[in-house]
């Protein structure tokens, strides 16, 4: 790692989520890997999922689903929960990854090219109004004609919007999928509803498998004791005494009422730390430090109470300050501040207090000596 950036990764907390939710909801596990698993990196999130029983992954796109397969992960089951271009159907079969049925039109186009050997979980619209069928009998229809052109329809699964917010709502689409599912004559391997906060809160006994994604990495509406594995770094580059009506960073934003030990952090926006956090702290040798100015694409700059040496860690969420409190002050969620750490940002992977890998998909084939 050159440079002292990095996005950490405990991977004995990741498991430790990935059993306790796994063992609270009772269902097959499916891993929800989308966006390189939440940003900290999907291989290694996908390797701990196996060890904690995962039996299947989800991933948003074809090109996520490939990706997966060209790391090794050749036997467990993959699905696809966005669009897939229908012309990409030799692609699906040649991986061996399934995707979602997004509607009847949908898979007119797909049969009208070789499918068979395809696999398709068909996706049910209860009120999300994203994708999905939303007309029983054109569910019917649609997976008739996919299992007369020789493609397999192993699942059916709808998603719930609002289970951090309102459980009535979440009620009526789970009842609305379940008489979907009720009224077809199909028999389903896989049957799926649940997201992290339903998988903890939410009992049926209709579905048999539960996406888990966001609350592997800690983060529940209903469970609050989840173990907390990430943490984001960097480390002062420099520290310099700056005086009274002196200012810092681009637009003269903020203007020094005293001497004051400035630190600049060589982290920005381009790693995923936006502008918005100009004013909020972040924690630095025992005390919580302001990032005063402007936040620049590269670097930005802190007050500290006092001289500190360059090299000394600085956090901006871990231990000390946690990154759903972070996106509270940020008015967004963890899913979106994870998902924005940048790929040149390293990711350090620890098991039992010891680092076990270390990754820059930047630096990915290049001379590391």
């Amino acid at each position: 790692m050159y440079r002292k950036t990095w996005f950490e990764i405990n991977l004995d907390a990741l498991e430790q989520n990935m059993r306790t939710i796994r063992k609270i909801c009772g269902k097959r596990f499916i891993c929800v890997l989308k966006a390189d698993g939440y940003g900290c990196g999907d291989e290694q999130v996908a390797r701990t999922a196996l060890k904690a029983g995962a039996q299947m992954f989800a991933v948003s796109s074809l090109d996520e689903a490939v990706m997966l397969r060209k790391k090794g992960f050749t036997e467990t089951p993959i699905l696809i929960l966005g669009a897939t271009d229908p012309g990409d159907v030799p692609v699906l079969i040649r991986y061996d990854v399934a995707t979602a049925g997004l509607n009847l039109n949908w898979v007119k186009e797909v049969v009208q090219q070789d499918c068979r050997g395809l696999k398709v979980h068909i996706a049910v619209d209860t009120g999300m109004n994203r994708i999905g069928f939303d007309d029983l009998d054109q569910i019917r229809e649609g997976i008739a004609l996919l299992k007369s052109h020789g493609a397999e329809v192993p699942g059916i699964f709808t998603h719930f919007c609002t289970t951090d917010c309102d459980l009535d709502k979440m009620r009526q689409q789970y009842d609305l999928f379940a008489e979907t599912v009720k009224a077809l004559p199909d028999s389903f391997a896989w049957i799926h509803c649940d997201n992290s906060d339903a998988s903890i809160m939410f009992r049926d006994d209709l579905s048999n498998a539960f996406r888990l994604g966001i609350s592997m990495y800690g983060f529940s509406d209903y469970k609050k004791d989840l173990a907390q594995p990430l943490a984001f770094y960097s480390t002062l580059s420099m520290v310099k005494k700056v005086y009274p009506g002196e200012t810092i960073g681009y637009g003269a934003t903020y203007t020094c009422q005293q001497e004051e030990w400035i630190g600049t952090v060589p982290a920005g926006y381009a790693d995923g730390i936006i502008r918005a956090n100009q004013g909020r702290k972040v924690y630095v040798n025992g005390s919580y430090c302001e990032i005063v100015g402007r936040v620049c694409m590269d670097q930005l700059m802190i007050r500290l109470p006092e001289e500190l040496p360059a090299g000394t860690k600085v956090e901006f969420f871990g231990p000390h300050i946690r990154l759903d409190a972070m996106a509270a002050e940020l008015h967004t969620i963890p899913h979106e501040i994870m998902c924005l750490i940048a790929p040149r940002v390293t990711r350090i992977y620890t098991r039992s207090g010891a680092v076990v890998a270390e990754e820059n998909a930047r630096l990915s084939g290049a001379d590391n000596a």
